[in-house]
């Protein structure tokens, strides 16, 4: 599984004009299932992100986690983080999960997350749709899991 995650003052989602997802401060979690991925990819994914240590403590350094700041999640499906580029300039998408099996594998990051963290907003799955933030720092950073057969 492929995440980028940005650390945010606030986060909102919205398809056809409704606010699906919003949360103030935490990780906004752009999530891409890729072919080959199962529960275990989620599953680290999770673990990681939960215990990642880039929120400001009192000395300003980068030492907190989403869970001890007691922030958000919004969890936002992205087919497009498994874009492949090296064979010209139309992105290929053929990494990424089939659409069954990618949004089986979303809703189960997305209980999972709801299992473990307080705080968990959505997107829509598949829906065209607008993300809006205020990236705090800029905090950004690039997640990846890989299945142990690739």
């Amino acid at each position: 599984m492929i995440s980028v995650i940005q650390r945010v003052r606030s986060a909102r989602v919205e398809v056809e004009g409704r606010v699906t997802g919003r949360i103030e401060q935490g990780l906004l979690v752009l999530v891409c299932a890729e072919r080959g991925d199962s529960e275990q990819e989620a599953d680290k994914l999770l673990a990681k992100l939960l215990k990642l240590r880039i929120f400001q403590d009192a000395a300003g350094k980068m030492n907190r986690s989403v869970q001890e700041v007691g922030g958000g999640l919004l969890v936002v499906s992205q087919f497009t983080l498994a874009a492949d580029t090296s064979g010209g300039n139309r992105p290929s998408f053929t990494g990424a999960a089939a659409p069954g099996e990618g949004r089986r594998l979303y809703d189960y990051f997305v209980d999972q997350a709801r299992l473990a963290h307080p705080l968990v907003q959505t997107g829509e799955f598949a829906a065209d749709m607008q993300v809006h933030l205020v990236n705090d720092g800029p905090v950004t950073i690039a997640l990846r899991m890989e299945p142990q057969e690739r």
